[in-house]
């Protein structure tokens, strides 16, 4: 068993015990100590790979006897709720791997940390947008293989790309990320145009956002309404030789409008962060375009995102402790019982 890192005792109050699987650094992770003992086993340095469910996680805090727990990838659920936890946290923005009705019904605020990786996931969004446009990736290959000069030209020939100064950009879904990737688009000298029928300052017309795009990039949640919700109709929308990417769920745009989309060349090039199921089937027509990034869902897979969401859970944390209210409870009326 790991052993527990304990913080200060204070005289005269019960220590707080926390089992912690969400990876966690910083100040905010100096500061939950503080506030617990914390036995941590963050799920990304366990090999093999380990989640845990309802049933193994519940008898995993009652054997640590953990009144907090801090998760960010285990489900939690079922027997969990049996439990006399003071709270539930999860280190993400929208706690779906935690039954919230559940913890509602025994009375356990659960905590979450919103817009934890908005930076993170805007600056690969711009980083891929570029690649693309720049044609980074075959060119690097070129390189790598001695080819330079291949068939008898040069790569300034092959790779000349475009600038996105001055080009027109649709940013689809404008929460923490679409926000964060809009502002960045915008200091590059692009022309932006969002979507989100659920945020004011943003546009609620699709077509008028995406129609003559020369980049459309996904930011949305996925919901019945948003569920393959990018399709053939919507790359048609986009300028020929347009970029498209998706650095937030797989199930937002229709897979296979988009390969026709490229095998057509109506778009010039696409760039994924996501798969269903976190894989590319074997022998994906994607994986052999050259015009294609594909990445393993790394968009929030930064120590700054780890840092503030430890900040996140211990601060609030801090609040629940002194009777407070959390800044970001997903329950608030557990808190009045």
């Amino acid at each position: 068993m790991t052993e527990p890192m304990r913080g200060p005792r204070h005289q005269g109050t019960r220590r707080h015990r926390a089992f912690v699987t969400a990876p966690m650094r910083g100040p905010g992770f100096e500061k939950l100590k503080e506030l617990a003992d914390v036995v941590y086993e963050p799920w990304t340095e366990q090999e093999p790979l380990k989640l845990y469910d309802g049933p193994a996680l519940a008898e995993r805090l009652e054997k640590e006897g953990a009144d907090i727990a801090v998760v960010e990838a285990d489900f939690v659920s079922g027997p969990v709720w049996d439990l006399p936890l003071l709270a539930v946290a999860a280190t993400r923005g929208d706690p779906n791997n935690v039954d919230v009705a559940g913890a509602t019904s025994a009375g356990i605020p659960v905590l979450r940390t919103p817009a934890r990786n908005a930076d993170a996931v805007a600056e690969l969004a711009l980083g891929l947008a570029i690649v693309l446009a720049r044609h980074v990736l075959p060119a690097d290959r070129d390189v790598r293989q001695n080819e330079v000069f291949r068939d008898g030209t040069i790569p300034y020939q092959r790779f000349r790309g475009f600038e996105l100064a001055g080009r027109r950009a649709a940013v689809i879904g404008y929460g923490a990320v679409g926000r964060a990737f809009a502002w960045r688009l915008r200091t590059l000298g692009m022309e932006v145009e969002t979507y989100d029928p659920y945020v004011a300052e943003a546009g609620d017309d699709m077509e008028a956002a995406v129609r003559g795009a020369d980049l459309a990039s996904l930011h949305a949640a996925v919901t019945p309404e948003t569920a393959g919700f990018f399709g053939r109709e919507q790359f048609a929308w986009m300028r020929p030789g347009s970029l498209f990417l998706n650095t937030a769920r797989a199930k937002l745009h229709d897979m296979d409008a988009l390969v026709e989309a490229l095998q057509s060349r109506h778009l010039g090039g696409a760039a994924l962060d996501h798969f269903e199921g976190e894989v590319l089937p074997e022998a994906h027509p994607l994986a052999s375009m050259p015009n294609v990034v594909l990445t393993p869902h790394i968009g929030g897979a930064t120590a700054e995102t780890e840092a503030r969401g430890a900040q996140m859970v211990a601060d609030d944390l801090e609040l629940l402790f002194a009777g407070q209210t959390p800044n970001y409870v997903v329950n608030p009326e557990v808190l009045a019982k």
